[in-house]
């Protein structure tokens, strides 16, 4: 008889969290999730809806990259990037053989290839682009080195104001072989 009670009684005897009344919900968690990093990490909290990728100095692409978040380029491209509605920096030890299309165009490295923002390109001092560009503003550093030609599109800018619409829309070339604080 003690045999039977000591068998019977762990059998019977329910876990206070495995109860019908705690047990989890089955409805689906809806809407966006994010995710945090601590205040004081290097990475920044990134969403679906875009955020900024980093391709490090020891990282070798070739072929196309394609995305909606802004990119930050520190290693060596060869292909195609586009991010049509985002931003892209060529960071300083970046090494670029490719077509570029973006909003915003940002070079502080070394760019072979045409760049085409819808909003504006900068070239900053130590920055270097050989190709075409097509752009609706562009800004070149002195220091800056830039060989080929730049066109100037107003259809594509996104951020025209009401004096520009008094203008009419138009198109200029320049050819130049570069820019540099010494020229």
């Amino acid at each position: 008889m003690w045999g039977d009670k000591k068998s019977e009684a762990p059998a019977k005897a329910p876990l206070p969290q495995q109860s019908k009344s705690s047990a989890p919900s089955a409805t689906p968690i809806t809407g966006e999730v994010k995710t945090m990093a601590p205040l004081d990490s290097p990475y920044a909290a990134t969403t679906s809806g875009g955020g900024m990728a980093r391709l490090g100095a020891s990282l070798h692409v070739k072929g196309e990259i394609t995305g909606n978040e802004d990119l930050h380029i520190d290693g060596t491209v060869e292909g195609l990037v586009h991010l049509e509605d985002r931003k892209l920096t060529i960071g300083a030890s970046a090494k670029v053989t490719a077509d570029i299309i973006a909003r915003e165009v940002a070079v502080f490295g070394n760019v072979k290839g045409n760049l085409r923002a819808r909003d504006r390109i900068e070239i900053k001092k130590d920055g270097s682009v050989v190709g075409d560009l097509t752009t609706a503003r562009i800004m070149i550093e002195d220091g800056a080195y830039f060989k080929d030609s730049i066109e100037i599109d107003k259809t594509g800018d996104a951020s025209g104001s009401d004096s520009d619409l008094d203008k009419p829309s138009y198109t200029r070339s320049m050819r130049t072989a570069s820019t540099s604080a010494s020229d």
